[in-house]
């Protein structure tokens, strides 16, 4: 059994996340701030889900508080770290923007200060699809440029892939980012394109198209999404000799 810190465990994925691995035996600390991007309700009610097990146990610390971030790191000594949290969403970030430097910027320094000085065996933490920006080349791959991102929140998400690159090499601390496409399932965020769209069925409303109706987005299943964090984890980070 590990003992596991999920980062932004009252949120959609995180959530999942924590419920698979408690329901393999491991111990798990989750770490939300609660913040009211979203309906705060619906967080308060994932985390009751989570606190009917016995080795869950929910912190509530903003990611940016570097000393009480030092403290829980030191006091917990964690296994593995699964990253989750962050401020989300593109549109939020042209007039919100420091509140992606504060929780994606600021708050994954002090995540990846707290593996590097507390024996981490691997932080595994979510990128996003947001990264490949403007490329056109589909499908995208890991092996596609990705220095041109259209927003703030996608420029967090790559300084994130370059943060973590730099302390795997400077500190031998394994780090493996996973960018994750449109995520979707039970439990969902209602701010999401799934329930949008559901909701204005349900309503008699009309749905929003952009872009003349010729966009495309890949979704992913929570399931899927849940499994592959785990597995993953699992797996730590070979050192890249580069």
């Amino acid at each position: 059994m590990a003992k596991i810190l999920v980062t932004g465990a009252a949120g959609f994925i995180g959530s999942h996340v924590s419920e698979r691995l408690l329901g393999r035996g491991d111990e798990v600390v989750g770490l939300d701030n609660f913040n009211d991007y979203y309906s705060v309700a619906l967080k308060e009610a994932r985390a009751t889900r989570l606190a009917k097990h016995a080795c869950f146990e929910m912190v509530r610390l903003d990611l940016s508080d570097r000393e009480r971030m030092a403290a829980l790191f030191a006091a917990q000594r964690f296994d593995k770290v699964i990253h989750l949290a962050a401020q989300a969403g593109v549109r939020y970030s042209l007039t919100n923007p420091h509140a992606y430097v504060d929780s994606n910027l600021v708050g994954f320094v002090n995540i990846l200060e707290g593996c590097r000085h507390n024996g981490v065996e691997h932080l595994t933490y979510a990128s996003s699809s947001s990264v490949y920006g403007a490329n056109t080349t589909m499908p995208f791959s890991i092996h596609d440029n990705v220095d041109h991102p259209l927003s703030l929140y996608a420029a967090t998400k790559k300084a994130n892939e370059l943060m973590a690159h730099t302390y795997s090499h400077l500190y031998r601390l394994p780090t493996t980012g996973l960018r994750f496409f449109t995520v979707y399932g039970p439990w969902g965020r209602p701010d999401m394109a799934l329930f949008l769209f559901t909701k204005a069925i349900l309503e008699g409303r009309p749905i929003d198209v952009f872009n003349h109706g010729k966009m495309q987005r890949d979704f992913t299943y929570i399931d899927d999404i849940a499994e592959g964090v785990v597995r993953v984890l699992d797996r730590p980070a070979a050192p890249d000799p580069a």
